[in-house]
């Protein structure tokens, strides 16, 4: 396919937007002892988004900006959330998130459980995901 431009290109030049390690209590998981409200999930959250640097705004040009203030305001709000059961959810609700900004064109969202095992450092899942195309 001539012209044909792929969305995401590794050997372009990039800039990394994250939240790293983030820390909340959450009402999730599928087994009898992760379902009682008195006793929330200790989870860790990190987020990062990609732009190609030619995608980034100059001389503060707000649509060319990846503003993690509404990946952190989500992020505030979970404890409130109602219980849910997948970790999967989560994940999903943040990818969807960073990608509803549009100069976001790559993004990677990992949520772990660390208290959950004692024979792990955490357990969970983690998220790469390029935007689609129109």
């Amino acid at each position: 396919m001539s012209g044909f431009s792929p969305l995401w290109d590794a050997s372009r030049s990039h800039v990394k937007v994250m939240l790293r390690d983030v820390v909340v209590e959450v009402q999730v998981g599928l087994h009898p002892w992760e379902q009682h409200p008195e006793r929330p999930t200790r989870l860790l959250v990190n987020v990062e988004m990609y732009a190609h640097s030619d995608s980034q705004g100059v001389g503060g040009d707000p649509r060319g900006f990846i503003d993690y203030d509404p990946i952190r305001a989500a992020l505030k709000a979970w404890p409130a959330r109602p219980h849910t059961p997948l970790l999967e959810e989560l994940v999903e609700e943040l990818v969807q998130l960073c990608l509803g900004n549009p100069v976001v064109e790559a993004c990677r969202v990992s949520v772990v459980k660390p208290d959950i095992f004692n024979e792990a450092a955490g357990a969970g899942i983690e998220v790469y995901r390029v935007r689609p195309r129109a």
